[in-house]
């Protein structure tokens, strides 16, 4: 339903004036919670984010009142389009997020419905528990997500399904009647008397002989609604009735759930067969041993993860085959975890698996992460090719799933479709990515078509649509197909009961939606003129095609783990997550709800404290690189306009450095104004850098203007390891060179010819990122003439600032794709670690200072474009304890924290991670951090002085530094 105008804003401010929490209807929220992870686009009324049940209670009422529709939603993160709806929504993730109790005796929790999954299974770890389904998203989907949706993860065959471990629940109707649902008989359970229970009791009685005769005999059942819960001879058990009914009966506020004892050690054996279609047909004999996991894996998975990220290695520990089974086993060591791994191994050599023991835990979670990430790997080639949900999760018994695999590739090939699978083996329950054509109205009557025939090879194996995300708008309208319309009717009378004005997630479940309507792509195709200043060569030079990559998967609205997203994690707003800027620039593509196009304030205020840091690039499934957008966006809006001071100032930093460097003396004049408060506060101000920030100090002599060969350099005739190009970048040149020299001393001790431009050389980032690509062009190919000799000649480049040899590998064949030197300077350049990496064997014998200890921070760009494994190896030659630091961005970002309106963003950033580990460590410890922005921030936040990996191995080697 859409609400004039005039109604939208009454309901706006009554809901303002009745909840303490945020009420939001504004366009660029209405934009960010028009979508989930699936198919579909519904823009919503309105969102509230309830700070307790009053304030539900509240919202609900004056919903009510107004006669709009509500939906309850989670992380976000469903597949069939539950999550959607033109209503208003209720948002429990900001605040309504907490576990409440631990009840270690009873193996009980009581938690609220935003509760992240993994949050839970934090607070239950140190009593041995854990809560049993864990579905891939578990670090950012919540408690009331799963209870909707009736969520599994990978261990349903040991655990079960979310309504197998639901005790009671804490519900309120549209109506406003709050109950406390549980079996029948125990303590706080199902009213004696009432209306609503006694009505369900004599659905239950009435439509017994149906539901026995009619119901799959499935461990993944979760098509429909849960009616065996009522019929007689079941414990008549509300609670698990209401599970999986995804917002259309009543909104949960908060629940009761059972803890199972979780292993003290745990083994993955991952077996290697030649198809996934004999993967599945073994899943039966791999159950006899009671695993905890039986998870699989199609080598198409497998194969478009490594055309997506060619350096990642996890996959190399894979054994041979082209499908594989995940199967862990527990223990209470990690010797009887791997004997249990050992034994399923040796079950399973007459069938020719090929197999291999994992039982370290990071060489473990490398492993599962490919399973996890396989929804968003699968969702891209590398050519920009896309696939779709839809036909997301149907299971089977497991017993005929290798016969429903084989009939189901032919289903695809009827329909002229491809499609790559993963899944719940174990449990008979496949997740698959297809290249659905939602773009044409041709393609989408073969996405229908596909359906229709899907469903009827799901029910003709006793399967079930949907084995764990639930129906939705995918499904729902399927149903029928599954069940008969007896069933149907009474799946119509339990929502009835429930919710008789039908203003829970209407169309969903019952009088279902058409499962070709609403979808995003279709409804929401753009109207802004598609001519992007970058390449977008992943996208096949389409800026709309790349706003289309998130699928809303929501690994960037995490808490912990990996670099993305800095900003999210630092603010918990969704405008501040990759996916809610994704949202925004696809709705600014589509023009309806975000309007403007380029000059969108919306959208500049979502971009505003994106740190470009490139972290999502890396750590999103999808690739999405909202860096890239950012650059985009910037270089549309602003041009032929007035630009922001910094996009002057720090945008053009190396051309003003060049200028100083060139007077003699003036470097350290500057850095004694800089060091008067009255002087340095109007600089700041003129040049739009935050007061609170200090002005870096410059050197007084830059490398480049001083280079001389060391001692160490071969003979130019004879040089061992050939030249080398020492790229003297903006930062290392005027702030940093002895970083320089130290690096020069280890590579001519290492038989290397260095050399060094005598001509301007510059990678062009700092125009980049601040969208003046025109001026970043002319760096790059003047920067192209001067190298010319080096790239012509197949010399090496050695960059020592990762975010210059980023720069130049990816962001380079963005911006000039078509030059001829592009792919040589790209190809040319190399960090320093990868360098020194070839001479690992050499460095460990000439260890001359052993026992070195180091923190790692990782720079952001070296994460997602150059990887850090050079660096590991190079470390363990030098003999150097390294621990490196999953902490993310270090906040600062270029010139990001130096911005004025983001330090307390850039610090927070830091401050999660990074800074309290420096100062926890032990002062002989180094901080090595290779990128100029990380050395800043701690260095501006009064840390140690930091470290580069020249510097290091120099002090290892006992060379210069």
């Amino acid at each position: 339903m859409s609400l004039p105008d005039s109604d939208h804003r009454a309901l706006s401010a009554d809901l303002s004036a009745s909840v303490a929490g945020e009420v939001r209807f504004d366009a660029a929220s209405r934009a960010m919670w028009s979508a989930d992870a699936s198919n579909y686009r519904r823009v919503p009324i309105g969102v509230v984010a309830p700070r307790d049940a009053a304030d539900v209670e509240a919202a609900v009422a004056t919903c009510r009142e107004h006669g709009v529709p509500l939906v309850p939603r989670g992380a976000g993160t469903s597949i069939a389009g539950q999550a959607v709806n033109t209503a208003v929504v209720l948002d429990f993730t900001k605040h309504m997020n907490k576990v409440l109790e631990i009840d270690p005796e009873a193996h009980t929790a009581r938690v609220q419905p935003g509760l992240i999954l993994d949050n839970l299974r934090d607070a239950a770890r140190p009593h041995g528990l854990t809560f049993g389904p864990d579905p891939s998203t578990h670090n950012r989907c919540t408690l009331g997500g799963m209870i909707g949706n009736n969520a599994c993860g990978s261990h349903s065959v040991a655990w079960g399904k979310t309504v197998d471990n639901v005790h009671a629940l804490d519900v309120l109707t549209y109506r406003g009647e709050r109950l406390t649902l549980g079996p029948a008989g125990t303590n706080g359970a199902v009213p004696a008397s009432g209306s609503i229970p006694d009505r369900l009791r004599e659905l239950g009685e009435q439509m017994a002989d149906d539901v026995r005769r009619s119901f799959p005999d499935l461990t993944r059942r979760v098509s429909g609604y849960n009616l065996d819960q009522l019929v007689p001879g079941s414990d008549f058990d509300l609670a698990k009735a209401v599970v999986g009914t995804e917002g259309t009966c009543v909104t949960v506020l908060g629940a009761t759930v059972r803890l199972v004892e979780s292993p003290a050690a745990r083994a993955l054996a991952v077996l290697g067969f030649p198809d996934a279609y004999l993967a599945a047909d073994h899943v039966m004999v791999v159950r006899e041993h009671k695993p905890l996991t039986i998870e699989g894996m199609d080598a198409g998975l497998i194969a478009a993860l490594r055309a997506q990220h060619p350096g990642e290695t996890a996959s190399k520990a894979l054994p041979d085959g082209g499908g594989w089974l995940y199967v862990e086993t527990g223990g209470e060591t990690r010797a009887e975890a791997e004997a249990a791994a050992k034994a399923v191994v040796k079950a399973m050599k007459p069938y020719g698996a090929t197999s291999v023991v994992v039982s370290d835990p990071a060489a473990m979670k490398a492993l599962w992460r490919i399973r996890e990430d396989g929804a968003g790997i699968l969702t891209r080639s590398p050519d920009g090719g896309e696939a779709w949900p839809g036909w997301e999760d149907a299971a089977v018994p497991p017993e005929r799933f290798g016969a429903y695999l084989r009939e189901f590739d032919a289903v695809l090939a009827k329909h002229g479709r491809q499609g790559v699978y993963y899944g719940h083996f174990g449990d008979g329950c496949l997740h698959v990515r297809i290249d659905f054509d939602l773009l044409t109205r041709a393609g989408i009557a073969n996405f229908r078509a596909f359906m229709e025939d899907g469903a009827d090879l799901v029910v003709a194996h006793g399967g079930s649509l949907s084995g764990e995300h639930g129906d939705g708008q995918a499904r729902s309208e399927l149903l029928p197909r599954m069940y008969p319309k007896e069933i149907i009717e009474g799946f119509e009378r339990f929502k009835g009961i429930w919710d008789p004005d039908d203003m829970m997630n209407p169309g969903r479940v019952v009088r279902p939606a058409k499962m070709d309507d609403d979808l995003r792509i279709f409804v929401g195709m753009p109207t802004l003129r598609d001519t992007p200043e970058l390449a977008f060569a992943h996208d096949r030079g389409s800026f709309t095609r790349a706003t289309r990559r998130c699928l809303g998967v929501g690994r960037c609205v995490s808490e912990s783990g990996g670099v993305m997203c800095p900003s999210f994690r630092a603010t918990g707003e969704e405008m501040h997550s990759t996916r809610g800027r994704a949202r925004l620039l696809f709705e600014m593509a589509n023009g309806e709800v975000i309007s403007g196009g380029w000059q969108s304030d919306e959208v500049a205020e979502a971009l505003d404290l994106c740190l470009s840091c490139k972290g999502c690039k890396r750590d999103c499934p999808v690739g999405v690189d909202m860096a890239a957008y950012k650059t985009e966006f910037l270089a549309q809006r602003f041009r032929n306009r007035i630009r922001p001071l910094t996009h002057y100032s720090m945008g053009a930093l190396p051309r003003w450095l060049r200028l100083v460097a060139r007077v003699p003396g003036l470097a350290r004049r500057l850095n004694a104004l800089a060091q008067r408060p009255a002087l340095a506060s109007m600089a700041k101000r003129f040049g739009g850098i935050a007061p609170e920030r200090s002005i870096p100090p410059l050197a007084e002599r830059t490398f480049s203007s001083s280079y001389v060969p060391s001692p160490y350099a071969p003979s130019p005739r004879v040089p061992p390891h050939g030249r080398i190009v020492l790229w003297p970048d903006t930062f290392t040149d005027h702030f940093d060179p002895h970083i320089a020299r130290a690096a020069v001393s280890v590579l001519e001790s290492l038989g290397y010819q260095v050399e060094v431009p005598d001509g301007p050389v510059c990678c062009g980032l700092t125009w980049h990122s601040t969208g003046q690509l025109d001026a970043a062009r002319r760096v790059l190919r003047r920067t192209l003439t001067t190298l010319r000799p080096w790239l012509m000649a197949g010399v090496p480049i050695v960059a020592l600032e990762p975010s210059c040899a980023a720069a130049l590998r990816a962001d380079l064949p963005e911006l000039l794709p078509d030059h001829p030197g592009t792919p040589a300077l790209s190809g040319a350049v190399r960090t320093f670690a990868e360098v020194l990496a070839k001479h690992t064997d050499e460095l460990a014998t000439r260890v001359t200072t052993p026992g070195l200890r180091a923190l790692v921070q990782v720079h952001c760009h070296q994460h997602a474009d150059l990887g850090a494994e050079a660096d590991r190896s190079v470390l363990a030659a030098l003999g150097v304890d390294a621990e490196v630091l999953d902490s993310g961005c270090c906040g600062l970002a270029g010139n990001f924290g130096f911005e004025k309106g983001h330090y307390d963003v850039s610090m927070a950033c830091a401050e999660r991670v990074l800074l309290p580990a420096v100062r926890a460590a032990d002062d002989e410890v180094a901080v090595l951090a290779d990128g100029y922005s990380c050395r800043t921030q701690l260095r501006q936040a009064d840390q140690r002085e930091p470290v580069h990996l020249a510097q290091l191995a120099a002090r290892a080697l006992g060379l210069p530094h």
